[in-house]
C-alpha cells in the first residue's frame, strides 16, 4: 500500500514517491506529434497506468523535458482529473512574457485545464531568483495564472548552492521546493529545515540517479547496504526524515517502480533496519579515507567562484571520496565530466589545469590546504575523461 504525506501548506496528500517525467519521453527536443513512435508512447502509457495503479498519482514533468508533456497529454486526460496531482516546471526568464508563453505551451501539450503544481524550474543563481521575484517577474505571472485557476500551487526547483536555496525559501513566496538531498549528498539539509519552518512541501530530485546511479551500483555498495538494495536503503534513509515528503522516481518503464515499492513496506521498521547499515557505510569511509579527512574534508573550502580557474573543489573532493570509499567510480566519472559543460545546473570546472594554478590563497581556511592540490590531481586521473553534456543538451 502506498503511503502519503501532507505536502506542506498545499495540504495535498502526496505519495511518498512521485513519477518524474524525464526518462520515458521520446525526445529531449520538441518534435511534431506524428514523429513520436507508437512503441515509445505505449511504453509511456503503461508506465503512467502502473504508477497510478500502485498509488503514485503525482506526475511530474517540465517544459524542458522535450516531448514529455505532449506525450502525457495523450494519457492523463483519460483519468479522473481530481485523482491526479500534476506538476510541470517552467524556467525563469528575464522576459516574463516568454515565461507565460512557455507555460501556455505546457498546459496546451498536457491537455489539462490546470496544473496542481507549477515549479519555477532552476532557481540556481541570484540572477534567476531576481528574474523570478522582481516586480513584473515570473512569480507575478504565476500568481496571475493562479488567480485564473490554471495553477493551484507555486513552488521552485533548484540545483543551486544551499545559500541561494535558503534565500529563495525565506522570501516565503513558494508553497514547495524540489531539491537534491540523499545519503551521499546531505549538504542541503539546512534548506530542508528552512522549508519546514515555512511549511513548504519538500520533493527530492533524482535520489536514485543523481543520488548515486543506484540502479547499477558497485558491488562494494551492494555489500554495505545488505540486506537492502542500495535503492531501498536510500529511499528509506530519505523517508526516515518526516521533513521529506516525496522522492522522485524517474521511471523509464512500468517495472521501474518495483524495487522502490519494497521501501514502502519497510517504512515502519527504519529504526531497526537503518542504523547497522549507516554504521557500516561510515566505518568503510573512515577505513578508506582516514577519520580526520572523513570528518573535516569539507571545512573551509572555497566556492568555484573564489577559486582560480573556477575549479569546483568541494564537488571534486566529494566525488573522489565516493569513488574511494564505495567504489562509486562510474558515478564519479558521470558527474565529474559534466563540470565545465553544464552551466549553472552543475557549475565550475574540472581539476584539469590544477598544476598551473596557485590555490594557496583560496585554500587558506582549509585544515588540509597543503594536500588538496595533489588530491585534485589524483581525482582528475581517477575520474577525468570525455566531457559529458546534460541529458537536455544531448
Amino acid at each position: 500500500m502506498m503511503q502519503y504525506r501532507r505536502f506542506g501548506r498545499t495540504e495535498l496528500q502526496m505519495p511518498v514517491f512521485s513519477c518524474g517525467g524525464m526518462r520515458y519521453q521520446f525526445k529531449w527536443q520538441d518534435v511534431p506529434a506524428w514523429q513520436i513512435s507508437q512503441e515509445n508512447q505505449e511504453n509511456l502509457d503503461a508506465t503512467i497506468r502502473q504508477s497510478i495503479a500502485v498509488g503514485i498519482n503525482h506526475i511530474e514533468t517540465a517544459r524542458g523535458y522535450g516531448t514529455s508533456e505532449m506525450q502525457l497529454g495523450r494519457i492523463l486526460p483519460k483519468f479522473l482529473r481530481e485523482q491526479l496531482i500534476v506538476q510541470t516546471k517552467v524556467s525563469p526568464n528575464s522576459d516574463s512574457k516568454e515565461f507565460k508563453r512557455q507555460f501556455d505551451q505546457s498546459l496546451g501539450f498536457l491537455k489539462l485545464d490546470y496544473v496542481d503544481l507549477l515549479g519555477i524550474h532552476g532557481i540556481n543563481t541570484p540572477q534567476s531568483l531576481e528574474d523570478t521575484i522582481r516586480p513584473g517577474g515570473c512569480l507575478d505571472v504565476a500568481r496571475k495564472l493562479q488567480s485564473e485557476g490554471k495553477v493551484r500551487f507555486i513552488g521552485f526547483s533548484t540545483h543551486g548552492p544551499t545559500d541561494v536555496i535558503v534565500k529563495t525559501i525565506e522570501t516565503d513566496q513558494f508553497d514547495y521546493v524540489n531539491l537534491h538531498w540523499y545519503y551521499i549528498n546531505q549538504f542541503n539539509w539546512s534548506a530542508i529545515e528552512a522549508a519546514t519552518r515555512h511549511d513548504m512541501g519538500v520533493f527530492i530530485i533524482s535520489p536514485s540517479d543523481k543520488g548515486g546511479m543506484l540502479y547499477k551500483p558497485p558491488q562494494r555498495l551492494v555489500e554495505l547496504c545488505k540486506p537492502l538494495s542500495p535503492i531501498v536503503f536510500n529511499d528509506l534513509f530519505c523517508l526516515s526524515h518526516p521533513q521529506v515528503h516525496t522522492l522522485s522516481l524517474g521511471a523509464s518503464r512500468s517495472s521501474d517502480f518495483d524495487e522502490h515499492l519494497k521501501a514502502v513496506e519497510l517504512l515502519d521498521q527504519v529504526d531497526e533496519i537503518l542504523p547497522p547499515i549507516l554504521e557500516r557505510l561510515e566505518n568503510e569511509a573512515i577505513a578508506r579515507l582516514g577519520e580526520d579527512w572523513y570528518k573535516t574534508w569539507h571545512v573551509g573550502l572555497p566556492t568555484h567562484n573564489e577559486t582560480p580557474g573556477g575549479i569546483n573543489i568541494p564537488v571534486i573532493l566529494w566525488l573522489r571520496n565516493l569513488a574511494i570509499a564505495y567504489d562509486m567510480i562510474d558515478y564519479g566519472k558521470m558527474r565529474y565530466n559534466l563540470l565545465t559543460n553544464a552551466g549553472h545546473w552543475f557549475p565550475g570546472a574540472t581539476a584539469e589545469r590544477v598544476k598551473e594554478l596557485d590555490l594557496r590563497h583560496c585554500l587558506r581556511q582549509s585544515p588540509h590546504a597543503k594536500k588538496i592540490p595533489t588530491l585534485l590531481e589524483d581525482a582528475h586521473k581517477l575520474l577525468g575523461g570525455q566531457p559529458i553534456k546534460r541529458l537536455s543538451q544531448q
